[in-house]
């Protein structure tokens, strides 16, 4: 079984780490080495992340959020400005993730994952837990 965290674990923080990383350098004008320290990361990180070689995966359906979008550039801003703790960017990661769960684009990601879930009718995402409601018949295999 692989639970909605898995999606937001192998897919949703690697791709806001790309789009912080992309924006850190490109609209803060930070180079990679100081983005990689401000981020926590390595320098090569940062490179992978800006060649797409590394995190793109999910870009696509995050960037279909303009709410994620304006979350995670808020995020780069305050990571830029050295104005914001660790807490408020854990905080700020944990609005992503609800943000892709209202708008049902982590619930996508997940059917596409786990072709089980596609014939859930409704799933019930919210901020504590992501339950799919299953007809009576159906069992996860």
């Amino acid at each position: 079984m692989k639970p909605p965290c898995i999606i937001v674990v192998r897919y949703i923080l690697p791709t806001v780490r790309v789009l912080i990383a992309r924006e850190l350098v490109a609209v803060h004008g930070l180079s990679r080495v100081k983005a990689a320290e401000m981020m926590g990361l390595t320098p090569a990180a940062i490179t992978q992340y800006l060649k797409n070689v590394r995190g793109e995966t999910a870009v696509k359906t995050v960037e279909r959020s303009k709410e994620a979008i304006k979350a995670i550039s808020e995020m780069a801003s305050h990571i830029a400005k050295g104005d914001a703790s660790a807490y408020e960017v854990l905080l700020d990661l944990c609005k992503v993730c609800q943000i892709m769960r209202s708008e049902g684009l982590l619930c996508e990601m997940h059917k596409s994952i786990l072709p089980v879930l596609r014939t859930v009718e409704a799933c019930q995402c919210g901020w504590d837990t992501c339950m799919p409601t299953l007809p009576q018949s159906e069992s996860f295999k």
